[in-house]
């Protein structure tokens, strides 16, 4: 299997486990300044029940909605990518020339 070659299921899970963490994310924002859920809707200009799938960690979450919930709570999105094992650096070629760089992985809406 390439390194690109996901099984779908492999795909819908690290989607699910993103939108979650994503969401998780934003409940600790929303907490560490005081505000609600329908404050968020109010300040996104979205109904109470939209907020509710964002934070539910099952909505298909869109770079434009993390961007509209950052905006409304006056927060930046930071998305980094990084192997999450060793042996997934092992999945991409190697070269004697240069190492590989290494990212930093996480979603957090500060």
């Amino acid at each position: 299997m390439s390194f690109f070659a996901r099984s779908e299921s492999e795909v819908e899970l690290a989607g699910a486990r993103l939108a979650r963490q994503a969401s998780a994310s934003l409940a600790g924002l929303l907490s560490g300044l005081g505000k609600s859920r329908s404050d968020l809707a109010k300040a996104m200009g979205v109904s109470p029940g939209r907020v509710s799938q964002i934070m539910s960690g099952d909505a298909n979450l869109t770079m434009r909605t993390l961007a509209a919930a950052a905006e409304a709570l006056g927060a930046d999105v930071e998305i980094k990518f990084s192997p999450r094992r060793p042996q997934a650096a092992q999945c991409l070629p190697v070269s004697d020339e240069e190492p590989l760089p290494s990212y930093k992985s996480n979603v957090s809406l500060r």
